[in-house]
């Protein structure tokens, strides 16, 4: 399989965190990838020019990293980190909702933060903001719990894009129940293998 990557993206982080955690590391032949440039072989295979991007061996392409992780997931026989039908499913995949919803909103406001300041960019930059403020607080109330499913993943590689991209607005302070569960789960060969460096 031929994975379109990039070193700091969170989303290409998650599926690497699944490959690395079901033991597909090995069939997976990275392919370092600049979407900002506009790769022509990206393009030919993914329209919305983003990463991660997956080419399947049986032929199939696929993007958006909740599809390639549930791919990645029908293969091997290790255990699944997508629950079967059920009350732990539709949890898992609310979590890894909320951890979607944080980068969906962390990544463009550092983009939109790099830009000379107006009121409107300020009241855009405001809202992102909010909502991982919003969803960090959720997810203090209730933590994804000891399983390692797609759902902790998806939390894990969220929180550590914040620490990676936003140190100067530390996520930590007034979450004692999310840093004690992430720095359990940042033992998981998944996230301490896949840690973002520039």
């Amino acid at each position: 399989m031929k994975l379109y990557d990039s070193a700091t993206s969170p989303y290409v982080r998650k599926v690497l965190a699944v490959a690395i955690t079901r033991g597909l590391l090995d069939r997976i032949d990275r392919h370092p990838t600049n979407p900002h440039e506009d790769p022509a072989d990206l393009l030919a295979d993914n329209p919305t020019g983003k990463v991660p991007c997956l080419v399947t061996d049986e032929g199939p392409v696929l993007f958006d990293s909740p599809v390639i992780c549930e791919y990645l997931d029908s293969l091997g026989d290790a255990r699944k980190l997508f629950p079967p039908p059920g009350p732990s499913r539709w949890r898992a995949l609310k979590f890894q909702a909320m951890g979607d919803g944080i980068l969906d909103a962390a990544v463009p406001c550092r983009g939109e933060m790099a830009k000379p300041s107006d009121p409107a960019r300020a009241a855009l930059i405001a809202r992102y903001k909010a909502v991982i403020a919003r969803t960090v607080d959720a997810l203090e109330q209730s933590p994804p719990g000891a399983e390692v499913n797609i759902g902790a993943l998806a939390v894990a590689c969220a929180l550590g894009y914040l620490d990676f991209r936003y140190k100067s607005e530390p996520w930590r302070p007034g979450h004692p129940k999310l840093a004690a569960w992430y720095e359990s789960v940042s033992r998981n060969p998944g996230i301490s293998q896949t840690v973002p460096r520039e």
